[in-house]
């Protein structure tokens, strides 16, 4: 194990998909939920996006090479895609799999990605693989992910039960708060984009 390889993947991906800030967004978009579904949908979310990062970490940089498809495109369209979602939290509209009838829609958009397995998560995952070559330190790269994930993972859970003790009232008006928090975020996800390829 390489601790060095490990530690930096594991703080950097802790950071990117920021377990304590998506999880009153997760709230948000899934307070028409059941508890049973609420949990679901995060179990779903987490497998998806840990899933997704550890495709990228190993596949990804191969991948974009072949489709042409830089990171700052990547960093555009997931803000792009974040921008509808913090509209509809805006709106107070219901979205698309926020009901019982398909829980596993919202679990994989935006939940699994671009919340938590976003431009960044994906970005870090490819650059940490090349930047550690060894099979000690890919090992260790895939560890911490699978934990960096996992954290998300405990973090959408304890919100869900947090949940179960607060009003509709605080819900719709904490939707429409993380609503402008979440346009803010995708905006910046655009300007690095634009950045990046300039």
């Amino acid at each position: 194990m390489n601790f060095r390889a490990f530690g930096e993947t594991f703080v950097t991906l802790f950071v990117i998909t920021d377990p304590i800030g998506n999880a009153p967004i997760f709230v948000s978009i899934t307070r028409n939920l059941t508890p049973r579904e609420r949990q679901r949908a995060a179990l779903r979310a987490v497998l998806a996006a840990g899933a997704l990062i550890l495709g990228f970490a190993i596949f990804g940089e191969a991948l974009l090479r072949y489709l042409h498809v830089s990171l700052g495109s990547l960093s555009i369209a997931g803000g792009l895609l974040l921008m509808l979602v913090a509209l509809e939290m805006l709106r107070g509209s219901d979205f698309p799999g926020g009901d019982g009838d398909a829980p596993e829609d919202i679990a994989l958009v935006p939940l699994a990605t671009p919340l938590v397995a976003g431009p960044g998560a994906i970005a870090t995952s490819i650059v940490l693989w090349r930047s550690h070559p060894s099979f000690e330190g890919r090992v260790s790269v895939l560890a911490a992910i699978v934990l960096a994930v996992a954290c998300v993972g405990i973090a959408l859970l304890v919100a869900e039960r947090v949940t179960r003790a607060t009003s509709p009232a605080v819900l719709a008006f904490l939707t429409r708060v993380f609503g402008l928090l979440l346009s803010a975020i995708a905006v910046q996800l655009v300007v690095d984009g634009v950045r990046s390829l300039t």
